[in-house]
């Protein structure tokens, strides 16, 4: 008979992983061995990225924040020698979330790079079905994949926080890392369309790392539970994102993001997440779908949109632009003459001459009221 792991002792071993404890702790509080958690993991890991390819897609979502966690596998970055294998040092996690839903639509484990990133907007793209309005930081990747992926149907606006060693306004010192000046320290500007600069924000995802940060070990920072192998870290990543979206009941809105979404009609238990994900098909990542512009907010109407030949976005007619006549234009007020200085010896000056008198530059008249600052001999 084969050794396989009974149903409930996998669901115990998933159910300590996604609470936030180790590889070792999960083993002695469940009495199950160390290789047998991570092979369980590996196998969740694979399951949910199946889930999420199978129901998270075709979303109607409009606000998107996007932003990066860092980790690292084996060893950090400036431990990283030319002899280790290119999987070593930092590891960062991609994550999109929508702002309102709370779901992560889109995830993506690797190096801080240009193709990482283009991927990982590529898969949010395809999993979209209206005009997304993105937020992201001042990561310099972003604008180039976003236009390569939405092409002219997106509106991308990048926060860019100014941090800096110099000190506070007030001559406090500080910790450049956690406390930055506050002004000027945010940015805001467009990158692609018209978003709307007032609600573009990353805290909601950046909220969403804290999250991550407290529910996988492998991201607590300042501790020996770091991973160990990339394979293990996607598959804790992907564990976290599936059991966060039909698992865990957000406390802002009282359900779970996949049912706050419409993709998923209950809360799901730690043991059907478990049951689905090992019983779960193979499913191609979602193939990208002609974007339509977004549905008007209540009580407005829908605005006029064409969309441009060649799948190149949408030209769109955005509110604004109705502003309040101008009033007339006055004339110029006359610049006032500066009265003359009292004390200083300087005579009132004399009234200009009228209009085309001939003026004698070598007539030449004592001032009157002069102060003798030498004596005359």
């Amino acid at each position: 008979m084969a050794n396989v792991l009974p149903i409930e002792k996998r669901v115990d071993v998933v159910r300590h992983l996604v609470e936030g404890a180790s590889v070792r702790a999960t083993s002695r509080l469940t009495d199950v061995s160390i290789p047998t958690v991570l092979s369980t993991l590996l196998r969740m890991g694979e399951g949910c990225d199946l889930l999420h390819n199978a129901l998270v897609r075709d979303l109607d979502i409009r606000e998107i924040q996007l932003d990066e966690i860092w980790s690292y596998v084996q060893k950090k970055q400036a431990r990283v020698t030319a002899e280790d294998s290119p999987d070593h040092g930092d590891a960062y996690a991609y994550l999109a979330m929508a702002r309102t839903k709370k779901l992560l639509v889109s995830y993506r484990v690797g190096k801080r790079d240009e193709a990482n990133t283009r991927a990982f907007v590529a898969d949010l793209r395809a999993r979209l079905v209206t005009i997304p309005e993105l937020s992201t930081d001042g990561w310099q990747s972003y604008p180039i994949a976003v236009g390569q992926s939405f092409g002219g149907a997106v509106d991308h606006a990048v926060i860019q926080k100014n941090y800096s060693k110099k000190g506070r306004a007030d001559g406090q010192r500080h910790d450049h890392r956690y406390e930055p000046p506050r002004d000027p320290f945010i940015t805001k500007k467009t990158a692609h369309g018209a978003p709307n600069l007032d609600r573009a924000s990353t805290s909601h995802v950046e909220r969403a790392n804290l999250t991550v940060r407290m529910h996988v070990r492998r991201f607590t920072r300042l501790c020996n539970g770091f991973s160990k192998k990339i394979e293990n870290h996607r598959a804790a990543v992907s564990l976290h994102v599936a059991w966060y979206n039909f698992c865990r009941v957000h406390e802002s809105l009282r359900v779970t993001p996949a049912m706050e979404a419409g993709i998923a009609s209950h809360v799901w238990s730690v043991q059907e997440l478990v049951e689905r994900a090992l019983a779960a098909e193979p499913c191609a990542p979602p193939e990208p779908k002609k974007l339509a512009p977004p549905a008007p907010a209540p009580g407005e109407k829908h605005g006029a949109a064409r969309e441009l030949p060649n799948g190149k976005g949408w030209l769109r007619a955005l509110p604004g632009g109705k502003g309040k006549p101008s009033a007339a234009p006055r004339a110029p007020t006359p610049p006032t003459v500066p009265p003359a200085r009292v004390g200083t010896g300087d005579a009132p000056r004399e009234p200009l001459p009228p209009p085309g008198t001939q003026l004698d530059l070598f007539a030449w008249r004592p001032r009157e009221r002069q102060l003798s600052l030498f004596p005359r001999e």
